[in-house]
């Protein structure tokens, strides 16, 4: 039994289709990224979950139980927002006690007056203070306890926030765009941190974002969704290399994986005037898109060695080169992301030649759906060291 199932997820607002029978299951202690473009319907997933949204059609399991008609207070479920939604006129320490607060004192109790006079409140504002600091001690933010949001940097807030979720023990962890408001060095450092709570945690954890680095390098399955679907969930190796769909394999990834028009008949597929072979391909005649992402195109300065091309432009980013090349047959751009010794004095202009690796060159459908076969004609032929290198790295 999965530690949260929904199934066949609906929600629309005014006639819009939000969410599309979204069906997902989450295992114990396990991280799922959801990521896909504005707009796709994360967040709003994420709020159907937690009960602040309703579904229109659709169940919601945790660890079995029906959620239909659960209060979002009942639900054990912690939330963590892009804004953090800190109590500005509280402190670190009077945030991260909401939630213990909530649950463990009586209304008559969290009176601000009247309730120190109950029986017991004494003791159980003692309990969760010690809980509040063991958080805050795990998350190296005691020193934080006494500061209010308006005195602490994004990062500072941040911790807090997660804080906050985690010191509830809830059953299911949800966070949406947790970290799109820091700055870019910050948020890589705040990854670790994140992934790092949750293995010591071990709470199934639905973490939405637009970043795929994020899910990428964060998450056991990323579960990529457009237009209200999951259209794959898998591992990020399989959502990287074996996408199920074009618009997986063109969201994810950077930079983006190029994708050239063609049509396959029989064993061989063209676009423009070049001719490929291809193994087990389509028998019929249809229209295809070639898919290859830039790290598999390879660069040969010789233009009759592959398909032949010129530079548009060149992106130096350090540790490699990015190559905008066009085709000279077909007029399509081509993206190769190489290393600086292979780009070393080339310039916009140049003539070059491309190959596509064999196996990593994929074959899509004009419904976007992924078909079986490979390039393995013109493009498959012997490269360099270089070449051999990164095709087997």
């Amino acid at each position: 039994m999965s530690a949260l199932s929904l199934r066949g997820i609906t929600k629309a607002f005014g006639g819009n289709q939000i969410l599309d029978g979204v069906s997902l299951d989450v295992e114990a202690g396990e991280f799922i990224a959801l990521v896909g473009p504005s707009g796709c319907g994360k967040s709003t997933l994420l709020r159907v979950l937690a009960g602040l949204d309703h579904a229109d059609r659709g169940e919601i399991l945790i660890s079995g139980q029906d959620m239909s008609g659960v209060a979002a207070a009942d639900r054990n479920i912690a939330m963590v927002f892009q804004s953090y939604a800190l109590y500005p006129h509280l402190t670190a320490s009077e945030n991260i006690a909401v939630p213990l607060a909530m649950r463990r004192l009586s209304r008559m109790q969290r009176l601000p007056f009247l309730g120190s006079l109950m029986p017991g409140q004494r003791a159980t504002r003692a309990a969760i203070a010690r809980d509040v600091r063991e958080m805050a001690t795990s998350l190296k933010i005691d020193h934080l306890l006494d500061r209010k949001p308006g005195q602490m940097s994004g990062g500072q807030r941040q911790r807090v926030a997660l804080a906050r979720a985690m010191v509830r023990q809830p059953s299911i962890f949800l966070m949406d765009e947790p970290l799109s408001n820091l700055d870019a060095n910050l948020r890589v450092h705040a990854r670790g941190e994140i992934v790092d709570l949750h293995r010591r945690a071990g709470v199934p954890t639905l973490y939405v974002t637009h970043d795929q680095a994020e899910a990428l390098s964060m998450a056991d399955r990323v579960a990529v969704m457009l237009g209200g679907r999951l259209l794959q969930i898998a591992s990020p190796e399989v959502i990287y290399d074996d996408p199920a769909h074009i618009e997986v394999a063109r969201f994810i990834g950077q930079p983006r994986i190029n994708l050239l028009p063609a049509e396959a008949n029989g064993g061989t597929i063209a676009f423009g005037g070049l001719r490929l072979t291809l193994e087990n391909a389509p028998g019929r005649k249809m229209p295809v898109t070639l898919a290859v992402r830039p790290e598999f195109v390879f660069l040969s300065k010789n233009r009759h060695d592959g398909l032949a091309a010129h530079i548009e432009r060149t992106e130096f980013l350090g540790s490699e080169v990015i190559l905008h090349c066009r085709l000279d047959a077909v007029g399509e751009t081509v993206v190769a992301k190489v290393q600086p010794s292979e780009a070393a004095g080339l310039a916009a202009g140049d003539p070059v030649g491309l190959r596509l690796s064999p196996g990593r060159t994929l074959i899509f459908a004009e419904d976007g759906s992924r078909l079986a076969g490979f390039v393995a004609g013109p493009a498959d032929h012997a490269g360099g060291e270089a070449e051999r290198e990164r095709a087997h790295g």
